[in-house]
């Protein structure tokens, strides 16, 4: 009998979290999360990380991450300069999903990272090719059009299913067509049944009005610049996370990291006025 996996999908401020922890509730469940930043410590306010439980020891697990009394999953399992695949979280997922249904619970994985719940749904084994930071330095002076050219060179195929202005995915799925010679094809992440998945999966997706959307990122952005998202970055930054990483974690970290350095250390940035 297949282990039963329920997922939950939609956009950046769809409200995949709360669902999913209310959920948990109802059907006694633990939460697995699927983003791409929560995975690193540190990467708190900017990321809309649940606070974790208020405990003594600072030295635990992904299994030990508690919200409101919920056992959450990989979250905290990487420090901001760590390298963390795409494989690497497959493979942790799937240790939580066995972990979960061994204790006969409900896993209910959430999140917006599209690939990470790709592996998992799909059971797409993605390929391990480590980062070339050198690589990267000279891809990231390129504008997107140029990259989308270079991985049309290398990989037609690949280039057909990229999100072309989205500079972090092309460089990457160039990085891998130059030392695989090409980007292993995605025709398997949308087969026409779920048969031969390792699990039972039920996915849910959330959709919300475009304009209800944008006003819940609005408000988001406004909260979490109250609530000491500078502070973070700055803190990142202190602890030798460069601008050039943190601008990988998102347009906001970017943002925040380049606002620092051009005001001398980000003091009185983004007041509440």
């Amino acid at each position: 009998m297949k282990p039963k996996l329920l997922v939950i999908l939609g956009p950046t401020a769809s409200g995949k979290s709360t669902l999913a922890v209310e959920l948990t509730k109802q059907f006694n469940g633990e939460v697995i999360s699927a983003d791409s930043r929560q995975v690193y410590r540190g990467l708190d306010i900017g990321t809309g990380k649940v606070p974790r439980d208020s405990t003594d020891d600072q030295q635990l697990t992904t299994s030990d991450y508690f919200h409101k009394g919920i056992r959450h999953h990989l979250l905290d399992v990487a420090e901001p300069n760590d390298y963390f695949s795409v494989a690497d979280y497959k493979k942790l997922a799937d240790e939580a999903i066995h972990t979960i249904y061994r204790m006969k619970k409900l896993p209910i994985l959430a999140g917006g990272t599209g690939l990470y719940v790709q592996a998992v749904v799909d059971n797409v084994v993605p390929p391990e090719v480590p980062p070339n930071k050198k690589l990267r330095a000279e891809l990231a002076e390129k504008s997107t059009g140029e990259l989308f050219a270079e991985l049309k060179r290398l990989d037609p195929t690949r280039a057909e299913t990229v999100e072309r202005e989205n500079p972090r995915r092309l460089i990457r799925a160039i990085e891998i067509a130059r030392a695989l010679e090409s980007v292993p094809s995605q025709d398997i992440a949308f087969p026409a049944d779920y048969s031969t998945s390792p699990y039972d999966i039920l996915q849910i997706g959330l959709g919300v009005p475009i304009e209800t959307l944008t006003e819940h990122v609005h408000a988001r952005v406004i909260e979490r610049l109250k609530n000491g998202w500078v502070n973070e970055v700055q803190n990142l930054l202190a602890q030798g996370v460069t601008p050039e990483h943190l601008a990988e974690f998102g347009l906001g970290y970017r943002i925040i990291a380049s606002a620092i350095q051009k005001n001398g250390g980000g003091r009185n940035l983004f007041s509440n006025s």
